[in-house]
């Protein structure tokens, strides 16, 4: 027995492997990868769970004073947007007072030129880096007419709104991932 404790087979480490570990849907904080011609730093991952069994997934990544944010959803397939935070104060001043009186915002909201329309709204909890520790929010989630772009508002706690733009992406468009230092 003490044998096998001093020269049994040791318990293998989860080895990396970079074909299988080096995608999209694997980021970890401290990676680098490449899109739209500039190379970022994934600084960031948080975990949403919608309560029904669903999550979906985001990436913060940083290049330079730009940060964007990465999401995964996974419907039937997978489905990634690329969005960016805006000032919840540039869809309007009424906004804040309409989703007050309302308890929704109205049903279009037009932000630099493009008028987004409502798709969906609810409740979810926000998971910071992963982990298990839920922070309720609402969101509203809005598209343009060619369901390319979004727009999406979350309300935390009473009285906190943010707001965020963005645009369905493909995971070919990102390369030149590599793990961290």
């Amino acid at each position: 027995m003490a044998w096998n404790r001093m020269f049994g087979k040791k318990k293998k480490k989860e080895e990396f492997d970079p074909l299988q570990d080096l995608v999209l849907s694997k980021l970890k904080v401290g990676y680098i990868l490449d899109y739209d011609m500039k190379t970022w730093e994934v600084t960031e991952y948080n975990k949403y769970d919608w309560d029904d069994g669903e999550y979906s997934y985001e990436w913060e990544l940083t290049s330079g004073n730009e940060v964007v944010y990465l999401e995964l959803e996974d419907d039937d397939e997978p489905e990634w947007v690329m969005t960016k935070k805006i000032s919840f104060k540039s869809l309007g001043r009424g906004l804040h007072k309409h989703i007050r009186e309302n308890d929704d915002p109205p049903n279009e909201i037009e932000y630099e030129g493009v008028t987004y329309c409502l798709d969906e709204g609810g409740g979810g909890y926000f998971c910071k880096g992963g982990g298990e520790q839920k922070i309720e929010f609402l969101y509203w989630d809005y598209y343009d007419k060619s369901e390319e772009k979004t727009l999406t508002i979350e309300q935390w706690g009473e009285d906190k709104f943010e707001a965020s733009v963005g645009k369905y992406v493909e995971e070919y468009q990102f390369t030149n991932i590599l793990p961290g230092s």
